[in-house]
């Protein structure tokens, strides 16, 4: 199985997940978080070259933001000024025509518009209450605003969105918040996920999440590494969720590109498999974001 097959046979019913490392293609690092996490740092007082083996970008984060002694909110902020000049680049362009054609959502753990900015996409939002500046999980961009997130296209901010710096999630603490906040969506509450009997009808039905557990997952881009604690937790609600109602199952899949050094890789596949995700392998970056399959 090949990325190619799997978006010619699944282009009418899929979902994209993408991470930085779509930035990370052929820029030769400038869009990259780590530098931005190592910038802070340095801003901070903390004397690093690179992120420190054994502590993941989410505590990284968090030791920088104890560091700063201010708001949360001024620390994202300073993070988030660092990605205004990011630009769209041609795989931006071609990845992202391909999913308006086929109306295919797109959700990303990226806090920049530059997904958006290659389509023109607009800031949309649905007209019901409660929007919180917090969590804007219902607000996306988009050509056409769907009120079923699986309906159309649109691109969703599953961390948060630089924009709105009180929505953008880089420490553990706030991984753990996100996860809070899903869980009581999933299982409290009268019209809970795990126990309704029409699954149209719960909380999360305009938001992102509403994809997760609805459609077909195509991750690329991401690692899914240990410092995504808040997607694998979310990841492996999923496979419980599809376990309990068997006909609402949904395929997923990870491409990755091999990394003969990456000690972890082997574990985080094994992790990947065991909650119903295919893996699929590809060994160079241009396989992921070069092959012809975009310009369907």
């Amino acid at each position: 199985m090949t990325l190619g097959q799997i978006l010619r046979d699944n282009a009418q019913d899929i979902a994209l997940v993408i991470g930085n490392g779509i930035h990370l293609h052929r820029a030769a690092g400038v869009s990259s978080w780590d530098r931005l996490l190592i910038d802070l740092a340095r801003q901070n007082g903390l004397a690093v070259d690179q992120r420190p083996v054994g502590a993941t970008a989410t505590e990284f984060y968090d030791v920088i933001d104890l560091r700063a002694g201010g708001g949360s909110g001024d620390l994202a902020l300073a993070f988030c000024r660092e990605m205004q000049g990011w630009q769209a680049q041609d795989h931006h362009r071609r990845i992202m025509g391909w999913a308006v054609r086929h109306a295919v959502p797109v959700m990303t753990t990226n806090f920049d518009e530059v997904l958006s900015k290659a389509v023109a996409a607009k800031w949309m939002r649905p007209k019901v209450p409660g929007f919180t500046y917090w969590y804007p999980w219902d607000n996306r961009f988009a050509h056409m605003l769907h009120d079923d997130p699986c309906d159309g296209f649109g691109v969703w901010h599953i961390n948060g969105i630089a924009r709105y710096k009180r929505s953008v999630r880089l420490g553990l603490t706030h991984y753990i918040g996100l996860a809070q906040r899903a869980r009581a969506w999933l299982h409290r509450g009268g019209n809970r996920l795990f126990e309704a009997r029409d699954k149209r009808n719960w909380p999360g039905r305009r938001t992102w999440l509403h994809l997760i557990f609805n459609k077909p997952l195509l991750f690329f881009g991401l690692g899914l590494r240990e410092d995504e604690v808040f997607l694998r937790w979310l990841l492996i609600e999923r496979e419980r969720y599809f376990r309990k109602f068997p006909d609402r199952r949904q395929p997923a899949w990870f491409v990755y590109t091999h990394d003969p050094k990456d000690e972890t890789e082997a574990g985080r596949i094994f992790f990947l498999q065991g909650i119903g995700i295919t893996c699929v392998r590809t060994d160079d970056f241009s396989e992921i974001y070069d092959i012809a399959a975009w310009d369907a």
